[in-house]
């Protein structure tokens, strides 16, 4: 998995004409003009101007005209030549993003609502995280124009277009999400290795921790991607495996199963399975603000993890269906103990998905905490890293079960808030409540304000309802 946080400019920012000066102003709008002869480049067009701390002009058919595909160039400052960033690594990028641990949770979330609906559910929301996602690329690139540099993080879009109370929910939610996950993924990961090893819940949870925690703090960028890239490839084997010698005992007759009633409650986890717009401004610098290729690697890289996960609850949900019960506490655990072929690869296919996420997440969480204690960026501190590792791990001892209960509380309140109500909150101030001399380029999202309200309604409504439902069973 990748982390959240965002890297540092990789290039010459803006053109000399659209950089930012002190206290100088820009405003740009979109034209439908023809381009100049003289231009080379053209997709996106914008009239810029520049007053100090005066009003813009009235725009006039004689006013100056910039086209750009591009709001910048990626240079590689040891050769001097651009790296333009390619659809298909930013493809693939989504998409490990978004395949984690969270898929481990789908079957047990959905059984009751059924297979049929569970689909349905999956696409909705699968939908619903890419509009959030078209959002953030939307506001990052408006934002990277106006600072004139590409490695916009989230914190620097809320404060440019939320203020202060942005940042402080932008900033309290990330955290939030972080912790909630890596006790999930702390608890879930000793009780595979307990199984696995025989050794007691606390040495396993310690070990994971420790094992991947040091390669982190310790290990290179080299060394890091390559332990991830080796994990990716065993959850791809490992789900070509499972999908292989369960598929042959599916009931295509219990996938049909669909129960409305039973689908409010899985949206949180489903929701949280679908999280990619963490590495939204990372592929706005690495693609240089193309905003063409942003929503083309954003809809694709995401449609991967949809097949993935329905194919993955369909086999899950239909070679179940043989235990005779209504409901199983973890449908992933019954097929292991009913299956003992596919027992082992479920097994494998659990650990390698929830490895994956823990080492994106703790990059994520120390690096933002590192940023948050200011500390120097010149080498790794081990405060950070202390910070990362330990309050989950104790957690996960204190609660062995908490796995179900932290991804289903991450979902809630830390995904829906961080990239659902958030990404049309800035959005909606930077189309509609900001200052006349705002950024005006394509919307990435069409609808306007019905689209914004449908994205922050939808949001409300769920964390609403798990409130209300959370207070009625107290």
């Amino acid at each position: 998995m990748v982390s959240f946080s965002s890297p540092a400019p990789l290039g010459f920012s803006v053109p000399y004409h659209l950089r930012q000066t002190p206290r100088l102003h820009r405003h740009c709008h979109t034209s439908l003009r023809p381009p100049y002869q003289s231009t080379p480049l053209g997709l996106i067009k914008f009239r810029c101007f520049s007053s100090q701390g005066k009003p813009p002009p009235k725009f006039e058919e004689s006013d100056e005209e910039f086209e750009f595909e591009r709001l910048f160039s990626n240079l590689n400052q040891a050769t001097f030549t651009r790296e333009a960033g390619s659809v298909t690594s930013s493809v693939l990028l989504v998409a490990g993003t978004t395949v984690g641990a969270g898929i481990l949770a789908i079957p047990a979330v959905t059984q009751e609502a059924g297979f049929l609906a569970a689909a349905v559910t999956c696409i909705l929301c699968w939908i619903y995280m890419v509009v959030t996602g078209l959002l953030i690329a939307e506001v990052n690139v408006k934002t990277m124009c106006e600072l004139g540099s590409g490695g916009v993080s989230l914190v620097s879009m809320a404060t440019r277009t939320l203020g202060t109370i942005g940042v402080q929910i932008a900033c309290w939610s990330y955290i939030f999400i972080h912790y909630a996950l890596l006790v999930a993924y702390v608890a879930r990961s000793s009780d595979i290795l307990t199984n696995i090893l025989g050794i007691p819940v606390w040495e396993c949870a310690s070990l994971f921790s420790l094992l991947l925690g040091s390669i982190c703090y310790f290990g290179s960028q080299q060394l890091i991607g390559a332990v991830n890239g080796v994990l990716v490839l065993g959850i791809i084997i490992s789900f070509a495996a499972l999908v292989a010698a369960a598929g042959g005992d599916l009931h295509w007759d219990a996938l049909l199963k669909a129960n409305l009633q039973a689908i409010p409650a899985s949206i949180p986890i489903i929701a949280l399975s679908f999280v990619y717009q963490n590495v939204v401004p990372v592929l706005c610098t690495n693609l240089e603000g193309d905003l063409s290729k942003i929503r083309n690697s954003i809809i694709l890289g995401t449609a991967i993890p949809l097949g993935l996960f329905l194919i993955w609850n369909a086999v899950i949900l239909g070679t179940i269906e043989t235990a005779g019960t209504d409901k199983i506490a973890d449908p992933l655990q019954a097929l292991q103990a009913s299956n003992g072929v596919v027992g082992p690869i479920v097994g494998s296919f659990s650990l390698l998905a929830i490895a994956t996420s823990y080492i994106g997440f703790v990059l994520g969480l120390s690096d933002f905490l590192s940023d948050l204690l200011k500390l120097p960026s010149d080498r790794n501190r081990p405060l950070p890293y202390l910070l990362t590792l330990f309050p989950p791990l104790i957690l996960s001892l204190l609660d062995p079960d908490i796995f179900f209960k932290a991804l289903d509380f991450a979902g809630t309140y830390g995904v829906l808030v961080l990239f659902g109500v958030l990404p049309a909150a800035m959005c909606w101030s930077d189309r509609y409540s900001g200052p006349s001399l705002s950024l005006k380029i394509p919307e990435l999202v069409p609808g306007g304000r019905f689209t914004l309200s449908l994205v922050i309604g939808g949001a409300g409504y769920v964390i609403i309802s798990e409130l209300l439902n959370s207070f009625m069973h107290t």
